[in-house]
């Protein structure tokens, strides 16, 4: 019992990926599950799972594992949406297939996309990792890949890009082709930015896309308006089937479903295939 107030018991504290300790929030779990697409029956019983189990000092990681462990046994796409982040974690250790991905979600939104491009610079060649235009803008932007769910991006990291994207408009504006083209430069990260990183990236003009930044409209978001779910997300191929499809640059579900032909690259059995298939149009519906 809380000492303070007699007779309220003491909020259940669990661990963020950060090793923060907060108060448990099943507010926060069932809004998951629901923009997950879970059923409410579903939900509910998730939820009386959860608080029936969950003690003082648990991770947040293993109260998603179980969760997800419940969804899964549904058999339905919310299990799939539900794991997303971690699917986002397994995409490395390289940043690049994050990079492709990050432009299949640019051009989704209707950006012409460039993907590990060196570019010239005023005094020095840069490689962006993704070029996206649009609309006489033209943004360039910088991935920052992380697997460590409670890492933040600092401050150096927009300062750095602020002053490499300087370098590429001066030489730009110098050029007739570009002659009609904005410039924005941007960081964009499957973690968080810190609070200075934040800070200094709206007052230089930068574009920040983290997991959930902007508020409504972070990368998750992003990620299940336009449905662009990474490849790691499904559960019917293995690891390394996932690898050999990423190092090809195929990176998302969509991607996929729109070339079967990949599928018959990694040899599958008939019974396998088709229960890839399956799964491809549960996520991609």
């Amino acid at each position: 019992m809380d000492e303070k107030y007699p007779g309220k018991a003491q909020p259940v504290l669990v661990q963020k990926a950060s090793g923060e300790l907060q108060p448990f929030d099943s507010k926060k779990l069932e809004l998951s599950l629901r923009n997950a697409g879970a059923k409410q029956a579903t939900i509910q019983m998730i939820l009386d799972d959860i608080q029936s189990w969950v003690y003082n000092g648990v991770t947040t990681k293993k109260i998603y594992a179980r969760a997800f462990k419940m969804l899964r046994g549904e058999r339905t796409a919310a299990a799939l949406r539900y794991k997303l982040k971690q699917a986002i974690m397994e995409m490395g250790p390289t940043g690049y297939p994050f990079e492709q991905f990050i432009g299949q979600i640019f051009q989704k939104q209707g950006y012409e996309i460039q993907v590990g491009v060196v570019v010239e610079g005023y005094s020095v060649t840069h490689e962006m990792d993704v070029i996206a235009t649009k609309n006489g803008l033209q943004l360039l932007l910088e991935c920052k890949y992380s697997l460590d769910q409670g890492r933040h991006v600092s401050v150096q990291v927009p300062l750095y890009v602020r002053a490499r994207v300087d370098d590429i408009v001066r030489k730009r504006k110098e050029h007739p082709l570009y002659k009609d083209l904005r410039f924005e430069g941007g960081v964009v990260t499957n973690t968080r930015f810190s609070a200075d990183s934040i800070q200094y990236g709206r007052s230089a003009g930068l574009h920040l896309l983290a997991w959930d930044y902007p508020r409504g409209k972070g990368l998750k978001d992003l990620i299940e308006k336009y449905k662009v779910y990474p490849l790691t997300v499904l559960t019917t191929l293995t690891r390394k089937e996932k690898n050999y499809l990423m190092e090809h640059l195929v990176v998302s579900c969509s991607q996929l479903k729109q070339q079967p032909e990949w599928l018959q690259e990694l040899d599958l059995n008939p019974k396998k295939s088709r229960a890839v298939q399956r799964e491809l149009d549960e996520i991609c519906s």
